[in-house]
């Protein structure tokens, strides 16, 4: 690593020292710099500030607190603006494909202006799901020293004693639907889950990848699980940009922090905190922009080896602030590391490793409290996020099987190739315990953009089918959803593979014992159906929808678009 004697402006030297660079200088001028200026660095400060969603609405505070702590480090802030797309609100329509697009979106953004612009380091601020996974890609694409502020998490809400949060609307509709709930507690319900700004608040996509970037020690110790109203987490802005500017000094890049090894510490936080399936699609992709080696398979791996010690949402008790006042993602960490199941040498961007950064921290959780079990007495003996196969999903499928007494379904297909006519039926009452739904078209190609299935999973929930109905897609689901469900099915429908071959009535076994994902039906017959199949017309031809259809990998490669090799996906 380099040495502290490094010059600190190296990068923006490029574009602000020199006769030749006048013109520059001259345009910095336009925006009050001093002369003196110039021998600073430029730190970039990705804001994810928008008034689309709650997730976003609370960052501009963290930007300002960050840009003030640039400042007083020594550093000049240049506030560059990402865009969103709010799931929540997004759910259940066309406008959900655009999510995953926005994780490319946001990454090239990041990528485009701190290299672009020749800065020295950056700050990403961010908030909803995919400001997470496509912030920390475009940090790895660019690797100049940086740090991730999340945003911080929603406080709940409360109705009749309950605590609320999104993922209680969506179940609400349908108990509603299903005659369990009155449209009057439904509304209460709608008008009261979501008190503030902040993301969704149980293990959901947002929680769970920012406490893994924490885990894999690109975020300050506490960050991940602080509430966006608490003053807490404008002061661990501030101190982020403070730590940035120590990192620009030793020049601690990125790629020297996110290695197979730190990549193992944020899925082993994953699997111990029963974290969102999104984190299997997003780590692919995280590792990909790393240059780590990284595949499905090493999930698997890590499930075998690292129990589930969180007793969190959606399918345990307790929400992000409740594990934050139980001593957070350290104190889960201190667990892991104690029990040899983290790797302790690994750096992180305060200039610690991993064991130093937690030596004071207490080797038990506190007394008094459930959301953090000791390892010996665990939620579950295994992690949650099973990579299935089968003839279904010969490439892998993501299954979360915590919450469930029993992971195992044999029954009927019920096929659907879009999600709304899926939702429809469930909402009709024509889904019945011991149907396995089939939504499919619905992958990073065919979707495109893998939506996620979060209003008919919770539908199914709230009209108590979450146990006995089975349900698969090339989709993704919501870090909210849990159930008999299995997402990421590779290769997807669109490009042919089996999933696209499945007819009503078939009989499909869902098996997380076994690791299966089969469809009972014979080789000769499924080669028969496959010479018969016609891939669908794009949905897309023109923008964003098209250029991420043609490009994207397969989701068991993290439906990246730069993913050029031979061996990539098909086209």
């Amino acid at each position: 690593m380099a040495t502290t004697s490094l010059k600190i402006n190296r990068r923006s030297a490029n574009i602000t020292e020199g006769k030749s660079r006048a013109p520059n200088r001259s345009m910095y001028y336009a925006m009050g710099y001093q002369e003196g200026d110039f021998v600073k660095p430029m730190v970039g400060v990705a804001n994810g500030h928008s008034t689309i969603t709650p997730c976003n609405s609370g960052l501009q505070k963290l930007a300002d607190a960050a840009v003030a702590g640039i400042e007083d480090a020594g550093g000049n802030a240049q506030i560059f603006g990402t865009p969103t797309i709010s799931d929540g609100m997004a759910m259940g329509t066309e406008g959900m494909k655009y999510s995953l697009v926005s994780r490319e979106v946001i990454s090239d953004c990041i990528e485009t202006c701190v290299q672009g612009q020749w800065m020295d380091g950056v700050l990403v601020v961010g908030g909803c799901d995919k400001n997470m996974p496509g912030g920390m890609m475009g940090i790895l694409r660019a690797n100049v020293p940086a740090i991730y502020v999340y945003g911080g998490t929603i406080l709940p809400g409360s109705y009749k004693g309950k605590d609320l949060n999104i993922v209680s609307v969506f179940e609400a509709v349908g108990e509603n639907s299903a005659g369990k709930l009155s449209d009057a507690d439904l509304r209460e319900i709608e008008m009261r889950a979501i008190p503030g700004t902040g993301s969704c608040g149980g293990m959901y996509t947002a929680n769970t990848m920012s406490s893994s970037f924490e885990a894999l020690g690109m975020s300050l110790p506490y960050s991940s699980t602080m509430a966006n109203p608490h003053d807490e987490k404008m002061n661990s802005a501030k101190e982020s940009a403070q730590v940035l500017l120590e990192a620009i000094r030793k020049d601690l890049k990125p790629r020297d922090i996110v290695t197979r090894e730190s990549i193992e510490n944020a899925v082993a936080v994953i699997m111990a905190t029963g974290g969102s399936t999104n984190a299997v699609l997003h780590f692919l992709a995280i590792a990909h922009a790393a240059g780590v080696q990284w595949s499905i398979d090493d999930f698997e791996r890590m499930r075998k080896k690292v129990p589930v010690i969180c007793d969190l949402k959606p399918s345990g008790k307790y929400l992000a602030v409740h594990l934050h006042q139980a001593g957070g993602i350290p104190q889960v960490m201190k667990i892991l590391l104690n029990a040899g199941l983290l790797h302790g040498e690994c750096m992180t961007i305060t200039g610690k490793t991993i064991a130093q950064t937690l030596q004071d921290i207490p080797d038990h959780p506190p007394a008094g409290q459930d959301v953090i079990r000791p390892i010996n007495q665990p939620m579950y003996d295994q992690g949650h996020l099973a990579i299935l196969k089968g003839n279904l999903s010969p490439e892998g499928a993501v299954a979360k099987i915590t919450g469930l007494k029993n992971p195992v379904i044999t029954g009927p297909a019920r096929v659907f190739d879009d999600e709304q006519s899926a939702l429809k039926a469930i909402l009709e009452g024509k889904i019945k315990a011991g149907d396995v739904m089939v939504l499919r078209y619905l992958g990073p190609k065919g979707g495109p953009g893998m939506p996620e299935m979060l209003a008919p999973t919770g539908a199914l929930i709230g009209a108590g089918l979450g146990e006995s109905v089975g349900l698969i897609t090339d989709g993704r689901f919501s870090g909210g959803t849990w159930g008999m469900v299995v997402g990421h099915v590779a290769p997807e429908a669109a490009v042919g593979g089996n999933i696209a071959l499945v007819h009503e009535g078939d009989s499909i076994t869902i098996d997380a014992h076994q690791l299966l994902l089969e469809v009972h039906v014979s080789e000769a017959e499924l080669a028969r159906r496959r010479q018969a199949w016609r891939a669908p017309a794009p949905r897309y031809v023109r923008g964003v929808q098209a250029k991420f259809a043609f490009n994207a990998s397969s989701a068991s490669q993290g439906a990246v678009l730069d993913l050029f090799s031979a061996d990539s996906a098909s086209r």
